[in-house]
């Protein structure tokens, strides 16, 4: 039987969860609340759905390979010209090309732990090694990392906000940090949650672009835009780095809908502030309701909390009880679960499943 190279083999594969529909039928329970995977509870803008249901006849059709109108609209956003700018099937697809595009197998990449799981994955793909560097206050320790710099550094990745914990790093630091990045070196920007962000000293990455800086900025529309089943994002960078890395994109890697959706979406500036008006609203009551129960969690700037010190029932035992009872959140360790901010009745609910689990 043929067998893929052993550092393939080590890989340990993201396991998705099942679909709500499946659990429902499997727990025998209705209307269960998807708090686990950070989507967003309103759905996406209408106006992105208006444009979904106008693009329906065309599915005999390819889409627009070079993303020509999306990239149009996202030049006058950002201040950048089109060969600035690279789409991908999510953010998830411009990481895998980033590695392949500048790694070897005799290289390494850093990153944070713990941080978003794809970075190790697709670093070990490729047979080079991860140095992961422990989070400092739930925070990327930016200083250790550039520290960690070896000479066969070729990618840095820092997630911020940082998933799972939802925490960022400030501009004074980040700015230290760019100063100790040698050339050769892409540092890998992940602002996944970019928009749901409300600290004041949150970095200007743009600005490192604009300086000439190795940077890949990767920004998406499956969060705070609501299009997450159409797998949409998009990555910022020099026009050189482009360049390569559209050497490795699969033609036609963004389909028709999500491209015209995400057009529509930013449009749709009533819907993008509605979420983050009911994002804040429930951040602020988790934050009340967890101190009520005496539950540890880390402030956040994202549409998601970190919850920490769980001991009994520890996490893996609160997942299972919350479950059973419709409510799924997503398990990150012994001691740690990570649940999504939704709307208010869905807040509610995993409080109230929350405090009867705790009593329990």
């Amino acid at each position: 039987m043929i067998k893929p190279p052993a550092y393939v083999q080590a890989i340990r594969p993201y396991v998705p969860g099942k679909p709500v529909e499946e659990l429902e039928r499997e727990l025998g329970i209705k209307e269960a609340i998807k708090l686990a995977s950070n989507e967003n509870p309103l759905g996406p803008s209408k106006k992105a759905l208006e444009a979904i249901k106008g693009h329906l006849i065309k599915l005999n059709r390819y889409p627009d390979g070079g993303g020509y109108y999306l990239k149009q609209r996202l030049t006058e956003k950002l201040g950048v010209s089109e060969d600035h700018l690279i789409l991908g099937n999510g953010s998830n697809e411009l990481l895998d090309i980033a590695v392949r595009t500048f790694m070897t197998p005799s290289d390494s990449a850093i990153m944070a732990e713990p941080s978003f799981v794809v970075y190790p994955m697709a670093v070990q793909s490729i047979g080079a090694r991860s140095i992961k560097v422990p989070l400092k206050d739930y925070r990327h320790d930016l200083q250790a990392m550039a520290d960690a710099i070896a000479d066969d550094t070729r990618i840095i990745f820092i997630a911020n906000p940082n998933n799972p914990t939802g925490t960022i790093n400030y501009k004074e630091e980040f700015d230290a940090f760019m100063e100790r990045v040698p050339e050769g070196i892409l540092v890998i920007v992940d602002e996944a949650y970019y928009e749901y962000v409300e600290h004041s000293d949150y970095p200007d990455t743009m600005r490192y672009l604009k300086e000439g800086r190795e940077i890949l900025i990767l920004r998406t529309f499956s969060k705070a835009y609501g299009l997450a089943g159409l797998r949409i994002g998009y990555g910022i960078a020099r026009p050189e780095i482009v360049a390569e890395m559209n050497k490795l994109r699969e033609p036609f890697n963004t389909n028709i809908l999500a491209q015209v959706a995400a057009l529509s979406a930013m449009d749709d500036e009533e819907h993008l502030q509605r979420t983050l008006k009911i994002n804040h609203e429930g951040k602020e009551y988790l934050y009340k309701e967890f101190e009520r129960l005496g539950i540890k969690y880390v402030p956040t700037e994202a549409n998601f909390i970190y919850i920490t010190g769980l001991e009994k029932p520890d996490a893996v035992e609160l997942y299972e009880g919350l479950l059973k009872k419709g409510v799924i959140v997503r398990p990150m360790g012994r001691d740690t679960i990570r649940v999504t901010i939704g709307l208010p009745e869905e807040n509610r609910t995993f409080i109230k499943t929350l405090e009867e689990e705790l009593r329990n």
